[in-house]
């Protein structure tokens, strides 16, 4: 028998099995087989999860708030994700980006599977740290870095940070020269979602009279660290980089350092990943020898598909073609390109409506949820607009469903877990804070988690 475990998040930290709280529940089903597929599974529990919470709101007569935008998350799928890493990449140690999710049950999960974790920030670095975990397992992995913020890093004995230019090195000599610095080196990421050669990473060019300058400083270089983008879709990009990275360590030798850490960065997804593994796998035990360490920052790898999104539709407009008299229909979320929407913007991700409920009934996983094919005139005609004042808030263009949704129905939208709610903002009053009902759908995460 298997326990199902849910719990929900407010703002408040989690606690689960909370029993006053009406969505934390253990539920147990003795028709489910633990063996079966993990990701069957986890739409069972997930489905269970949506179909509880949106059957319990009634629009007409519930509390402000009450039919929110909601988050159900899977924590199997995380666990799920980090087997399949180390199946992969045995060689390489995650160092989880925190500022792709930073959900507290993600970060508790990570810790005690025993990943490193790459934060960006003072915020980051503190909520990890107040996780238990070991400054020894937080890179700081910013190459321009706030003043106050390495002071930060320096007392709380957070030590491995990156760098790339002139210009920071001499702050750290001046702010902690016990750190242990990266170099990180600019890569071909013209594949990836996200660009950040544009920013950050120091040229070929530029390394050698980086290194030297470190040693003048006194300073400890212990590594070498770059990243190919995020979204990263071309497996060799990693060559490359790994090719680069090897030539930057013997450049150190030069100058006396014995570095022992490769940093490969983030850019993997889910959707490639066993072909970008293979990759980065040969071409890591072709130029570094297993007595270098390396270690590697993957976010939405994670986190991507572990999250699942419920919006209410409050609005509705009805538009009527002069020609042929059909009508379409402009929905009105209330979520959007404001709130957990956001990538839709500048992580060009392309969300995917679904009904999840409509004249009462819960269509989760079903074929009566899924849009009419593309390119095809059947169904009724949808565009889909968060809830604020501003034009451009529209999510879907144009989409077409069988069904006549209306106010009060709902629509799902899978795999939104990678930079949603942690860059969702408060623009026109809404709350960029959501509640979150976790699900788990694999034993040793729930082992892990105490659910």
């Amino acid at each position: 028998m298997v326990m199902a475990t849910v719990a929900v998040e407010h703002i408040a930290p989690v606690i689960f099995n909370n029993n006053h709280n009406n969505f934390a529940h253990v539920r147990k089903s003795s028709f489910f087989d633990p063996q079966q597929n993990g990701a069957l599974f986890a739409k069972l529990m997930i489905g269970d999860a949506l179909r509880r919470r949106v059957e319990s709101i009634d629009h007409e007569s519930c509390d402000p708030g009450d039919e929110d935008t909601f988050f159900v998350g899977d924590l199997g799928e995380v666990y799920r994700q980090h087997m399949r890493w180390k199946k992969n990449l045995p060689r390489v140690k995650p160092f989880y980006a925190v500022k792709c999710n930073p959900d507290p049950q993600v970060i508790k999960l990570l810790a005690g599977l025993g990943t490193g974790f790459d934060c960006a920030s003072k915020a980051e670095i503190e909520q990890v740290l107040n996780m238990g975990v070991d400054p020894s397992r937080i890179i700081y992995a910013q190459p321009c870095k706030t003043n106050s913020y390495v002071r930060y890093v320096a007392n709380q004995g957070v030590k491995q940070m990156t760098f790339d230019n002139a210009d920071e090195l001499r702050k750290i000599a001046k702010l902690y020269p016990g750190a242990e610095l990266f170099l990180r080196i600019l890569t071909d990421d013209s594949s990836s979602l996200c660009r950040l050669s544009l920013k950050f990473g120091a040229s070929l060019d530029s390394t050698d009279e980086l290194l030297a300058l470190a040693r003048d400083l006194g300073l400890n270089v212990v590594g070498v660290s770059f990243h190919v983008g995020s979204g990263a879709s071309d497996p060799l990009a990693f060559l490359k980089a790994v090719q680069d990275a090897a030539h930057v360590f013997k450049q150190a030798a030069a100058y006396g350092y014995d570095l022992k850490t490769l940093d490969v960065g983030g850019g993997f997804c889910g959707e490639s990943f066993e072909a970008m593994a293979h990759v980065l796998r040969e071409a890591l035990d072709q130029y570094f020898p297993p007595t270098i360490d390396i270690i590697a920052e993957p976010g939405r790898y994670y986190v991507a598909t572990a999250f699942t999104i419920a919006c209410n539709i409050i609005a509705r407009r009805t538009i009527e073609d002069p020609t042929t008299g059909e009508a379409s229909y402009m929905a009105y979320v209330n979520d959007g390109l404001y709130g957990n929407f956001s990538s839709i913007m500048f992580d060009h991700q392309h969300p995917v409506a679904k009904v999840l409920r409509t004249g009462g009934q819960t269509l989760y996983n079903t074929p009566f949820a899924e849009a009419c094919p593309a390119g095809t005139n059947g169904g009724i005609e949808y565009s889909i607009w968060g809830p604020t004042c501003d034009g451009i808030d529209r999510i879907t263009d144009s989409i077409r469903f069988d069904q006549e949704l209306d106010v009060g129905d709902w629509f799902y939208f899978e795999d939104m877990g990678a930079y949603t709610k942690c860059s969702a903002t408060k623009f026109n009053g809404f709350s960029d804070a959501h509640d979150v009902i976790y699900v788990c759908s694999e034993p040793g995460a729930r082992a892990l988690m105490g659910m």
